[in-house]
């Protein structure tokens, strides 16, 4: 919480503007992850993609799943964030383009659900806090 207070409410912990998602947030905390991030950062699924949700936990069949996962990303598909997504008409989250490892085919993806792949990189925790901020407030 420390670290995420120093970037969206200057240290105070207990500031209101930090316990909230709002637009202003969201683009305070992309403007910080646009100076802080090291390129390249390679990320993986840290769960299952909301379309990956009815095949992992519901009845969805396996042999469509296989087949979606072809022209969708998957949450175990390794990626590389090419650049943050900006959208004037979109400031719920923030979101990323990626590209997949595997075949090279390019997505946008909603960055709290990624982490990256090197866990002793300076952007582990970058992209952890993000996600627990996102998640939490």
């Amino acid at each position: 919480e420390d670290r995420i207070a120093q970037i969206l409410a200057d240290g105070d912990i207990d500031n209101e503007e930090m316990q909230e998602k709002s637009p202003e947030t969201i683009k305070k905390y992309l403007h910080y992850l646009k100076e802080k991030i090291e390129f390249p950062c390679m990320v993986t699924g840290i769960e299952d993609f909301p379309w990956e949700e009815k095949y992992i936990l519901g009845p969805g069949n396996k042999k469509e799943y296989e087949k979606l996962k072809k022209d969708n990303p998957s949450y175990k598909d390794k990626f590389e964030i090419l650049a943050f997504y900006e959208d004037e008409d979109y400031d719920e989250q923030i979101m990323v383009n990626v590209r997949r490892l595997s075949d090279k085919k390019e997505f946008v993806l909603d960055l709290d659900y990624l982490e990256t792949i090197d866990k002793k990189s300076t952007n582990y925790r970058l992209l952890d806090d993000y996600s627990v901020w996102h998640v939490n407030y």
